[in-house]
């Protein structure tokens, strides 16, 4: 009998594929209040990581310019270049330039957002929300 699931990559081992950690190690800077080192970084994600596994990571993110780092003892304390949304945008902006069919793309895309995140596309497209990009509102000085 054929088991399909060690047929994905890194499933006999159990390994995650460098995106996933790069994604949980993004995810636990987010969620700090302040650099972190790659020792508290370790600590806030979840199972078992070698702590050179971690350092890793944090450098390939560091000079794909996602991080930003300061001296902290002997080693580095690591933040994200820029914030959580900004991040995701580019991302998805990055999703949609790779297909070759940018219609059918936001089509399936607007057609499967909640009726809260489609009222707030609608908002946002039709500039009347009452907010700038600076976060500043319409309401006076």
């Amino acid at each position: 009998m054929h088991d399909r699931k060690n047929d994905e990559p890194g499933a006999a081992s159990g390994r995650r594929a460098r995106g996933e950690l790069e994604s949980g190690v993004l995810t636990a800077l987010y969620g700090a209040d302040e650099p972190q080192t790659a020792r508290q970084v370790k600590d806030r994600l979840p199972g078992d990581l070698a702590y050179t596994t971690v350092l890793t990571i944090l450098s390939r993110l560091y000079d794909k310019g996602m991080l930003v780092r300061h001296r902290a003892g002997r080693g580095y304390a690591y933040a994200p270049a820029r914030d959580e949304a900004t991040h995701t945008a580019e991302r998805m902006r990055s999703l949609l330039e790779r297909g070759t069919d940018r219609e059918a793309v936001l089509t399936r895309f607007v057609s499967e957002l909640s009726a809260q995140d489609e009222q707030l596309l609608q908002r946002l497209l039709s500039g009347h929300d009452g907010h700038h990009p600076t976060g500043h509102t319409d309401e006076g000085p």
